[in-house]
């Protein structure tokens, strides 16, 4: 059975509405393709494109649309310096969070930055700002950084593994992590900071690869690599400050994290 979506611009515009009288949802604007006998119809239109066994940029339209990260990966290949990176990431559409974002949030702080400190995801000031960390959990990561010598203005630069918010600020998934992947990493070597600190269990879990979650990983220090990495990066991680905003006893933990980093800037 095939779906027709021809009132899709009417579908999209209603979407925007409840997103504008505060409504939060979990919608997709993204027109999917829908399959027929090895035929990909565009919803949008309700035109053939063409048959996927006889032609080649059929193929690569479904390759292209199937493996997360496959356009983000050429774009940040090509990225030479970190404008253009932002340039690219504000002109991507291959991530459906930025259909119903606000703003891209890329990137703040000091760009010769000896830390970098990376995130989840923006949530709703951030994304209506677009500044990442620029709300109250942003906030109180300024006072803990700024507590042993860190702020954006002087040696810190501050991102997330994802640069749209997601809806009712749940967790970015694992897709659209992947998506962004490539992304970060170019972001990272562009950036090249002496100590890497992963802010909260999505960003050291999906950056490190490990399953252990911030209340293990944030008791070690590792190193970080990527394909455009000329040498690891010491990484660390730290409780989320939107965490301790609801566990605030946890507070005391973070400062002795924060001391160890302090300690290792020092070395």
């Amino acid at each position: 059975m095939v779906i027709l979506m021809n009132n899709y611009n009417e579908k999209i515009n209603q979407i925007k509405w409840l997103r504008a009288i505060g409504i939060e949802y979990y919608c997709s604007e993204t027109k999917t393709p829908v399959y027929k006998d090895n035929m990909i119809i565009d919803t949008k239109q309700n035109n053939v494109i063409d048959s996927i066994n006889k032609v080649d940029n059929a193929t690569e339209y479904v390759i292209n649309n199937t493996i997360p990260g496959s356009s983000s990966r050429s774009l940040a290949d090509s990225a030479k310096n970190l404008d253009e990176l932002k340039r690219y990431v504000l002109d991507f559409d291959g991530c459906d969070l930025k259909k119903i974002a606000n703003n891209t949030v890329f990137g703040d702080g000091n760009k010769d930055a000896v830390i970098m400190a990376i995130g989840e995801a923006p949530g709703a000031e951030e994304d209506a700002m677009g500044i990442p960390f620029c709300g109250r959990s942003g906030k109180l990561l300024d006072k803990m950084l700024n507590s042993v010598g860190i702020s954006r203005l002087n040696n810190a630069y501050i991102t997330n593994t994802v640069f749209w918010r997601p809806p009712a600020n749940r967790q970015p998934s694992n897709e659209e992590v992947e998506i962004c992947r490539p992304f970060v990493e170019k972001h990272i070597a562009l950036i090249n900071p002496k100590l890497i600190i992963l802010v909260g269990n999505i960003a050291a879990t999906s950056l490190l690869g490990k399953n252990l979650g911030v209340t293990k990983i944030r008791q070690e220090y590792y190193t970080y690599s990527n394909k455009y990495l000329t040498k690891p990066i010491p990484t660390t991680a730290i409780f989320h400050p939107a965490y301790l905003l609801r566990q605030p006893m946890q507070k005391k933990t973070s400062w002795y994290d924060l001391l160890k980093i302090k300690e290792f800037l020092e070395l």
